[in-house]
């Protein structure tokens, strides 16, 4: 076992390292937040956390009374006791984690990172693998929300990833973006392999007015794309995008009810070639292939996804798509993501809102 790795298998605790196996910060149980840094490592002074919208949801649910009422300080205590016994924010039920933002505190002097001390920057990389520690009790946060106001540090490994923020744009608003910024990318990648043959693919987007969702509608008309649905479960969501020009058609429909979202989708000229599922809730896999034409290709950027029900799914069905998982991370996502963020009025007016709402709802004690 090296003393340091880049990929943060020194940091480690539970389950201890053998020489048969090498358990990767992902999957460990617990890790060592000690703020002692190996020489290819960087520590974070923590600012905020963006708990990932899967993870935030399950802590909401179960704590919350019958008619919806979120219980904060529950949902405050869960996070800080899951931290606390793991070393890092991984929901034990997800599996996922979310992101932060914070300024360089210290840099070892083999760090190929290429920060510097009083950098303020943004975590490319998940929580679910990023020794943490909080010093505050959160105590800032009344547990409301996916942004919690943090004191503490982070540790970055060699092979981490993290974005200075731009000077341009509010923190937070940098934060909301980044925290899903995987997602265009992978979007433009797609549509484009499409365009490649010179054809205009037609994209459904599954939660086109959530966060990873709007900027996939972006990214998707930037690739150039042709014919653009998004679906959304609720009317306030559809009037939020309808006008915008981020689709061609909004139609109403459960990415979970697979009868009703294919006669939605069918209704708006599917089944589409390219189907992008960003919902944060499990069930969407079955009636995403549903609504994906044959030879089409269906991205899964949710952490909610079930990708044995995927693969399962579309064998039932005989269906023959391409199914991708969104991992979060391609080469130039996030200037990519920030740069769809500056060039479309549409997509900062739904995050800006999104942000105001947030922040409302943390000073009102409101879910």
């Amino acid at each position: 076992m090296p003393l340091s790795s880049p990929f943060g298998v020194h940091r480690v605790l539970d389950p201890a390292a053998d020489l048969a196996a090498v358990t990767l910060p992902q999957t460990a149980r617990r890790l060592d937040a000690s703020p002692r840094l190996a020489p290819d490592e960087v520590r974070i002074d923590v600012e905020v956390l963006n708990l990932d919208a899967a993870s935030y949801r399950q802590l909401r649910e179960k704590n919350s009374a019958p008619d919806g009422t979120v219980d904060g300080e529950a949902v405050r205590a869960e996070v800080l006791s899951i931290v606390a016994e793991r070393g890092k924010m991984q929901n034990p039920v997800t599996g996922s984690g979310g992101m932060l933002i914070g300024t360089v505190a210290e840099v070892g002097p083999q760090s190929p990172l290429g920060l510097r001390v009083g950098d303020r920057v943004a975590t490319l990389v998940s929580l679910s693998l990023t020794p943490l520690a909080i010093s505050d009790g959160l105590e800032r946060w009344d547990g409301t929300g996916e942004r919690v106001p943090a004191s503490g540090h982070a540790i970055l490994f060699g092979r981490s990833i993290a974005a200075v923020l731009p000077e341009d744009i509010d923190p937070e608003l940098s934060l909301m973006v980044m925290d899903v910024c995987g997602a265009p990318a992978l979007v433009r990648r797609v549509v484009q392999g499409y365009a490649v043959s010179g054809r205009a693919p037609s994209v459904a987007v599954l939660g086109g007015a959530g966060k990873s969702g709007s900027l996939s509608l972006a990214a998707a008309r930037d690739a150039g794309a042709g014919r653009v649905v998004a679906v959304v479960p609720f009317e306030a969501e559809a009037a939020m995008l309808r006008g915008t020009g981020l689709a061609d058609e909004v139609v109403l429909a459960d990415a979970r009810a697979p009868l009703a979202l294919e006669e939605a989708v069918r209704g708006a000229g599917g089944p589409v070639d390219v189907t992008v599922v960003c919902v944060d809730v499990p069930g969407a896999e079955q009636p995403a292939i549903m609504i994906t034409a044959q030879g089409g290709t269906v991205v899964y950027f949710s952490m909610a996804t079930s990708f044995s029900a995927a693969a399962l799914g579309a064998e039932g069905l005989a269906a023959d798509v391409t199914m991708l998982v969104g991992n979060g991370y391609t080469p130039g996502h996030a200037d990519y993501a920030l740069s769809l963020l500056r060039g479309n009025r549409a997509v900062r007016a739904l995050f800006e809102s999104r942000l105001a709402a947030e922040s409302t709802a943390g000073h009102t004690g409101q879910a």
